[in-house]
């Protein structure tokens, strides 16, 4: 009769968290499985259940990981006495370093199946990240630097410019060193446009 594994672990839900990301690295997200998780960890088929009702209460919760680094990178990389362009340029260029550092676990991020249970959290953490992005648009609205606008929708078609950039060094179809010293130039046609002044 083969030993039973153990219960218990120091930290499985930290633990758990850490291979899921490994596992939806290197090999998909259709990879990913709580019982094979607990296999790695060295704990019992049944000891995951703990921290994760099911697979996508893992994906919810490796999602979440995603947003609060995001949230550091650009936390980091914001300085609010820059002007606008130089100021969005930075964050601009954390997003796409995250984005290109952390391409699988950024699609898990923007997956839009996530349990109920989970959407409180969800909505606190895009607003946490994209919502500051948000404001520094906002800021700049009310200091006069950009036309009057719907805030939120100046931040989607700026967003949408951003990732598809990232979108398109993911898939190797641009080099990551020339997505971001890309950044400036996408950041000043974002402002200025393309049209000849």
């Amino acid at each position: 009769m083969p030993a039973s594994r153990p219960y218990h672990h120091g930290d499985l839900r930290s633990t758990l968290l850490a291979s899921a990301e490994r596992t939806l690295r290197t090999k998909g997200i259709t990879a990913l499985s709580l019982r094979e998780l607990a296999r790695e960890a060295g704990v019992s088929h049944a000891a995951p259940g703990r921290h994760f009702k099911d697979k996508q209460a893992l994906l919810d919760a490796l999602a979440l990981v995603g947003y609060d680094r995001l949230e550091q990178a650009l936390n980091a990389a914001d300085d609010p006495e820059l002007p606008l362009e130089p100021r969005l340029t930075a964050l601009a260029r954390a997003y796409l370093r995250f984005a290109l550092d952390h391409a699988e676990l950024l699609e898990l991020m923007y997956a839009r199946k996530h349990d109920p249970d989970a959407h409180e959290q969800m909505t606190a953490a895009v607003d946490r990240t994209v919502g500051s992005l948000e404001r520094v648009v906002a800021d700049a609205m009310r200091r006069g630097e950009i036309i009057e606008d719907d805030p939120a929708r100046l931040t989607l078609v700026t967003g949408a410019g951003l990732h598809g950039l990232a979108s398109l060094a993911a898939a190797g179809m641009l080099a990551p060193e020339e997505a971001l010293e890309s950044i400036g130039e996408l950041v000043h046609h974002m402002l200025y446009g393309i049209k000849p002044r």
